[in-house]
């Protein structure tokens, strides 16, 4: 498997860091997972416009433009096997000669890119849906940014993992923020709910075609803070993640989702919005004219 580190194509077996190198001593760095369809990348531009936010909001340099960027991305994906993909990019402060906390002057930033298999959900999760928990979210202030400091967000999927659920859903203070990784809609009447991506939320570029999916066929929804109960009594919940795409929960803390013959499967909306994902993955991303 072909890894980029500073500048070199190489297997990624043969791909080594300082342990200096400040991604490993603070977690100072970025990332950016980019999912591919039939060797094309998703919507390369939004990940990488994502990507120069999260290094403006660490004040990072990025250390190539755009049309460099995906020029590593396209041979990464060319060098895979696999059809389907997820590159992963990963931007440190560098390795300093020292531990200090200060960002250190004239050291270049260490650089990090492969690609690996896209592990969608399966044909049974599809079908059924999968359970979730609900956690308090504990992060930092400003969960915009995709940056490598995520312990947090680790502990809450093993919490998880732990007990036999596919994610952890997230409240601050009684309001919905986003799962463990992934953004979180829910349905109530009809009528989708999804927060604002505020500091509190990093910007889902799948989550944003939803909306735009939503709009497009003028399918009913609001942007705004969501209750904890609204959650908790929702008609529908589901995921979306690069590689969740669009996921429905049907537990949530051991309970179904839903109310009456519906509860505990995925719902009529869930439903829809996966189809209008699926033909819009086929028909632009596979044939890359997305």
């Amino acid at each position: 498997m072909t890894a980029y580190l500073n500048g070199r194509f190489l297997p990624l077996s043969e791909a080594r860091v300082s342990p200096l190198d400040r991604g490993f001593l603070y977690a100072d760095g970025a990332y950016e997972v980019i999912p591919v369809y039939s060797r094309h990348p998703f919507r390369v531009d939004e990940h990488l416009r994502r990507l120069q936010c999260s290094l403006d909001g660490i004040r990072l340099a990025n250390p190539h433009d755009g049309a460099r960027w995906k020029a590593i991305v396209q041979r990464l994906i060319a060098e895979s096997a696999h059809e389907d993909q997820a590159v992963y990019i990963q931007i440190t402060r560098g390795a300093d000669d020292k531990r200090d906390p200060c960002f250190p002057p004239g050291v270049a930033p260490t650089v990090f890119s492969f690609t690996a298999p896209l592990v969608a959900p399966t044909a049974g999760q599809r079908e059924t849906g999968v359970a979730a928990i609900t956690v308090e979210d504990i992060r930092w202030g400003r969960c915009d940014l995709k940056t490598v400091s995520l312990l947090p967000n680790v502990l809450a999927r093993q919490l998880a993992a732990d007990a036999g659920c596919a994610e952890a859903i997230m409240f601050r203070g009684g309001l919905l923020t986003e799962g463990s990784s992934s953004n979180v809609f829910a349905v109530r009447d009809g009528v989708i709910l999804t927060p604002p991506q505020d500091r509190l939320i990093l910007p889902g570029v799948t989550s944003t075609l939803v909306l735009e999916l939503a709009a497009a066929r003028r399918a009913p929804f609001e942007v705004r803070p969501v209750g904890e109960e609204e959650v908790r009594e929702a008609d529908e919940l589901w995921l979306t993640s690069s590689a969740k795409e669009v996921l429905a929960v049907t537990t949530l803390d051991g309970r179904p989702v839903g109310k009456g013959e519906r509860a505990g499967k995925p719902g009529p909306v869930t439903r829809r919005m996966h189809e209008w994902f699926r033909a819009y993955r086929d028909e632009v991303m596979r044939r890359g004219r997305g």
